[in-house]
This record gives structure tokens, C-alpha cells and sequence, in this order.
């Protein structure tokens, strides 16, 4: 059966167009079959090709004529080509095109392969519509267009994407590790400077402390014996005296301000208090110290019921972000009042602390020169815990530490 012929077969014509009509139509539409580029077929009940353009016999390696009557999935869809079923028989049963006229079933495919003469498969994407005529359907008509190289691109898009996922994949790797060796240096540099704060400490402690304490006696004896000298000098040499002994109190009272300020030197670089009666009274203390210094009101809640004691690098490092939540309060927030919340049982450690001052805005937390906040979540990190802050212009700010305690 020669191509129009099988178009007249397979398509129904309206049935008042003159016969020339209908001659002229067939030609068009043969006309624009031969146009195209995509491979267009038709088949009957049966499965067997009743017109196929030139494009499309081309594309499995035949003339138009060669396909003519030839069962078209036995002719180029009879096996399969990749996936699990690779190599395998393709029954006719399940092909979607055959299922576009035994069951109706139009279909639109761009997973599997056609078969070339010469055996060589190709990927396609293809639709199958049935072709219907008085309501019964007659067969199908069937499209394709070869995606090799879609196929090859989107393969080389695959491994693109999967060579740069490889590489991202290192070079996170790369980072992480690189993260957590700055902060093994940043923890080990903290106890660094805990270690030689305490070491200065305590010399400071020893040798000056010691060395004014002893410089406020020599002082102190010297003007009582001045005062026992003077009542048998001359009015002159009582003068004297006096003067050498109102210079002797001066020294005396700038000797104890050294003293004082050396106590606080040492307090700031190692409080004694965190040696001597544990985290929990350091923190109390420097609380009072800090709003007492700072003239706030205090909401003051310590709960540390069944609280085991930290090891020392925890207890520093808990303190030292206590200090910086704190700092952070006395620096920027303007604050009449400030709420401290500590609760510590054995299995985790919370802090807050919530002021009413003007607030900021919570980039401003993030800022690439927030060093004091960045240490705190250093720290926090290094300890197992989180810094979360909370602030809202003209609203004030909240910092809340939480540390999960390792199970013991």
C-alpha cells in the first residue's frame, strides 16, 4: 500500500469535501509530514506500519518503502536497551504504543530506545495517540525524535554535578577540619591565658601584695614614732613632724588603694572565689559586684539543686561568658534592671540574663567585629553548649547559655 493510500486508510476525511478536496488535503498533509524532523509512523490493529515518513524511516536506518507492513515493535522496539532489563525481550504486551490503540491509552515516552537496522539502539522520545474513526479505533499514530545527544548532555550534566559535588564535598571536609583544629587552638589558647592569668595572679599576689603590705607597716611605724619624738622637740621641730607625719598618712592611705586595686587586678585575672567556694558563689558574687558597681536593680534566681561540681576548665569557661553577658550590659544596653536566671542540675546548665535596655538590632550580634560574642559561642561550643540572644529595639536583650553535661 503505497503512503497516501494509508493516510486515506487512516484518517478520516469530512465526508462533504468533493474527492479533489480531498486529494488536495492528502497532499498537504503529506507535505508536511515529509517537512518535518521528527520520525512520524502509523500502524494498524495489528501493529504493522501503514504509512511512515521519510524522517523517520531515515532515522531507524530504512527507506520508507522497507517499513511498509512491517511489525514496528518487532522492527525497532523489540529489546531493551539500559537499566535492569538490559538485553532483555521488550513483549509486545507492554509496549506503550501498542497500548495507544488496544486499550486507548495515549502516552508520551522519553525513557527508552528504538533499534536501528544495523542494530545499534538509539534513546527517543516518543508519543502514541490512537487513531479513532466512527468511534472504533483503527490503530495508532506515532511520533519519535532521536535524544542521543540530549541523553549525552544530560549524562555529562550528571557527571559534572557529581564531580562537583565530589569537590565540594572534600573541600567541606577540608574546612570542617580545618574548623575544628582553630577551635582545638582557640580552646587550647584559652587555657593558655587561664593558666597565665593564674600564674600572674598569684605572683602578683606573693610579691607585691606582699611587698605593700609590708611598705604600709614600715609607713605606719615610721609616723608613730615621729608622734613619740614630738612632744620633746622645739615648736620648729614639732612643726616638722607634723608635716612628716600627715605625709606618712598620705602614703599610708595611697599604699591601700594600691592594695585595693592589686586585690582587684588579681580578682579580675583569677577570683580567688572560684577556687576556694566553686562556680556557683563565683557567679553570685560577681553578680552583686557587677550590678552594685553598675547601680541596677537585680532580679537575682539561683537554683543548683543536685548540681555536681565542673571540672576547672568548665567552671572558667562558664564564668568567662558570665563575665562577657555581663560586660555586654554594662557596655551597650543602658539598663536600669537586669534579670539573672541560673539553673544547674546533673545533666545540664542554663543561664540568662535579660536587662530592660534600649536593645539593638540582631545583626548587630552577628557583625563580623562582634569579637566579645563570637569568644562566648567559642566558648559555649568548646563546652558542648549554645549561645542564643535575643534583642529588640527599645526592648532590651536576652542572653541564654545552655551547656548539656556529659553523662557521668
Amino acid at each position: 500500500m503505497p503512503p497516501e493510500a494509508a493516510l486515506h486508510a487512516t484518517h478520516a476525511l469530512p465526508a462533504h469535501l468533493p474527492g479533489a478536496g480531498q486529494v488536495v488535503w492528502r497532499d498537504k498533509l503529506s507535505q508536511l509530514l515529509e517537512s518535518t524532523g521528527e520520525g512520524i509512523f502509523g500502524i494498524d490493529m495489528f501493529g504493522c506500519c501503514t504509512f511512515i515518513n521519510r524522517a523517520g524511516a531515515l532515522q531507524l536506518g530504512y527507506s520508507p518503502d522497507e517499513v511498509l507492513g512491517k511489525n514496528m515493535h518487532e522492527l525497532a522496539h523489540h529489546t531493551h536497551a539500559e537499566g535492569g532489563h538490559a538485553g532483555e525481550y521488550y513483549p509486545e504486551h507492554l509496549c506503550p504504543i501498542f497500548n495507544a490503540f488496544r486499550m486507548a491509552l495515549p502516552c508520551r515516552i522519553d525513557t527508552e530506545y528504538f533499534w536501528r537496522r544495523d542494530g545499534s539502539p538509539f534513546a527517543v522520545e516518543y508519543s502514541s495517540y490512537p487513531i479513532v474513526e466512527a468511534g472504533l479505533v483503527q490503530g495508532a499514530v506515532v511520533t519519535f525524535v532521536d535524544i542521543s545527544a540530549r541523553r549525552a548532555a544530560e549524562a555529562a550534566l550528571r557527571q559534572a554535578h557529581a564531580v562537583l559535588e565530589q569537590r565540594v564535598s572534600e573541600r567541606t571536609h577540608e574546612l570542617s577540619e580545618a574548623l575544628q583544629k582553630l577551635r582545638e587552638l582557640s580552646a587550647y589558647a584559652h587555657t593558655v591565658r587561664e593558666d597565665e592569668r593564674t600564674r600572674i595572679a598569684r605572683e602578683v599576689h606573693d610579691e607585691l601584695g606582699s611587698l605593700l603590705v609590708a611598705l604600709k607597716m614600715d609607713v605606719g611605724w615610721l609616723d608613730k614614732r615621729l608622734g613619740e619624738q614630738q612632744q620633746r622637740d622645739s615648736d620648729a621641730a614639732q612643726a616638722m613632724r607634723s608635716t612628716m607625719q600627715a605625709k606618712c598618712r598620705n602614703m599610708s592611705w595611697q599604699i591601700e588603694t594600691a592594695v585595693d586595686n592589686v586585690g582587684r587586678i588579681i580578682t579580675d585575672l583569677r577570683p580567688s572565689i572560684l577556687d576556694h567556694q566553686g562556680l556557683w558563689a563565683a557567679l553570685d558574687w560577681q553578680a552583686h559586684e557587677f550590678v552594685q558597681s553598675a547601680e541596677l536593680e537585680l532580679d537575682w534566681q539561683l537554683v543548683t539543686a543536685n548540681a555536681a561540681p565542673l571540672p576547672e576548665h568548665a567552671a572558667i569557661g562558664v564564668f568567662r561568658i558570665f563575665q562577657e553577658m555581663l560586660s555586654n550590659v554594662g557596655r551597650h544596653a543602658r539598663a536600669t534592671k537586669v534579670a539573672i536566671t541560673i539553673m544547674a542540675t546533673p545533666a545540664d546548665i542554663s543561664i540568662r540574663v535579660q536587662d530592660n535596655g534600649q536593645g539593638a538590632d540582631p545583626a548587630a550580634f552577628e557583625a563580623a567585629d562582634a569579637y566579645g560574642i563570637m569568644g562566648m559561642r567559642e566558648r559555649a561550643l568548646h563546652l558542648g553548649g549554645s549561645i542564643e540572644i535575643t534583642s529588640k529595639k527599645g526592648l532590651g536583650s536576652a542572653f541564654y547559655l545552655h551547656i548539656q553535661l556529659p553523662k557521668t
